[in-house]
């Protein structure tokens, strides 16, 4: 927290200390709390209570969430009729104040979040309790197993869990989730890629500022980690000889990183900027950078829209991987490293499909963007492919409410069907 900053506002909230203004907003309210970790459950989180809203309008929705990132994103993203808090500190008595306080209808966890106070305070509450948007990774799967004296119970007391795909739901089963609990509805990362946005980033107008000019080749590096910045940046400068019009944009996963991947571009002598230093009066002439870093949050689909090749990020030096769907809905040519542990089953489908295309080295990936690049046919072919896949895969959200509606109407919330 210290580290990424703007932790002070809101420090009390994770001690369950609420002002008066969220109590009065709660005050004889069906209340529904949801919880989203950090940006990527965000997202989904955005989607469920919008689809919410609409099948129960008299619920009050208050949305909690981990990180300050997140934190700035649902604010962004939600209108102020939808209360926003920081999720509590999971020790008994914080639990038991945000639980007095809230008094929820009804809980919905945005993906596996298992905090064990927070759980059995609902359950003895006998509050419903959801997981959304429900997996299990390779990595937990074992751990929730060796110590199944902890989380067996947690898992039971789950009143339902939409999980993405029959092997998840074998394994939430294994773990303890009861049998009739868990539905398979998809996976909801799909319809969050959807979401229309009006676009508050005119990328190609930036770009234009900073003299990159509009018929410019750019591949966007999204989501990166540690080292795959200078990779791209060596691979830029090779790739240009080739195709002196290619621009990099590299957008860290965590933008405090960009001082350190700064110096490490100053070091090999790459012509950036940072986007937090662009102004309304920017200008410079064509030719002059070969490589924007986006230290600002939220941006990244803005990039991705402008992008004529994409890599995403978490995938070459890194493990797990980061989500590919984004590019994918807007039809960009995407590119990944080897190591897409977290995404595994959005991996097969897209590869499967012919959606995106996956290389195990630096080497590979220099040479398959270089042929994407002096490829556009193929691009385009990969870009189709992959709106295709999304589009097939949407409709989890709502498979999700369905779930959920039900369980509301028993705690007396009104329900309208669906128009």
């Amino acid at each position: 927290m210290r580290r990424r900053g703007s932790w002070r506002t809101g420090f009390g909230e994770r001690f369950s200390k609420y002002d008066a203004a969220l109590k009065q907003a709660l005050t004889n309210r069906h209340v529904i709390w949801l919880h989203a970790v950090s940006v990527g459950e965000v997202n989904l989180c955005t989607q469920l209570i919008n689809a919410l809203e609409a099948r129960a309008p008299n619920a009050k929705m208050v949305v909690s969430c981990t990180t300050t990132t997140g934190m700035s994103e649902l604010r962004r993203r939600l209108p102020t009729r939808v209360s926003k808090i920081y999720y509590p500190i999971d020790r008994a008595k914080y639990v038991r104040r945000a639980m007095s306080t809230i008094n929820p209808q009804a809980i919905i966890l945005v993906e596996a979040e298992i905090w064990p106070n927070f759980l059995w305070r609902a359950a003895t509450l006998k509050i419903p309790v959801f997981l959304a948007n429900a997996r299990i990774s390779d990595r937990s799967y074992p751990r929730y197993l060796k110590f199944g004296f902890i989380f067996r119970s947690l898992f039971q007391s789950f009143t339902g869990v939409g999980c993405q795909n029959e092997a998840d739901a074998v394994r939430l089963r294994a773990v303890g989730c009861r049998e009739n609990a868990v539905k398979v509805v998809g996976n909801m990362k799909f319809d969050a890629a959807k979401f229309s946005e009006v676009s508050r980033l005119n990328v190609r107008g930036l770009l234009r500022q900073i003299g990159v000019p509009d018929d410019a080749l750019i591949l966007v590096a999204g989501s990166t980690h540690d080292g795959e910045e200078i990779i791209l940046a060596d691979m830029v400068r090779r790739l240009r000889v080739k195709f002196p019009k290619l621009f990099l944009i590299l957008v860290p996963r965590h933008f405090e990183r960009a001082k350190d991947i700064g110096h490490g571009l100053k070091v090999r002598g790459v012509k950036f900027v940072c986007r937090t230093e662009i102004f309304a009066d920017t200008h410079l002439p064509p030719g002059g950078l070969e490589c924007l870093l986006v230290n600002s949050t939220g941006e990244l689909k803005f990039f991705y829209d402008a992008a004529t090749v994409v890599f995403i990020g978490k995938s070459l030096t890194a493990i797990g991987g980061q989500n590919p769907i984004e590019p994918a809905a807007l039809g960009k040519a995407v590119v990944f490293g080897p190591n897409m542990q977290n995404f595994a089953d959005i991996t097969r489908a897209f590869l499967q499909k012919n959606a995106a295309l996956q290389v195990p080295t630096p080497e590979e990936l220099e040479r398959v963007i270089g042929e994407l690049l002096a490829d556009e046919p193929r691009r385009v072919a990969l870009g189709r492919a992959a709106l295709a896949l999304v589009a097939e895969n949407l409709g989890a959200v709502e498979r999700t409410v369905e779930m959920i509606l039900p369980h509301l109407e028993r705690r007396g919330i009104l329900v309208e069907k669906k128009k």
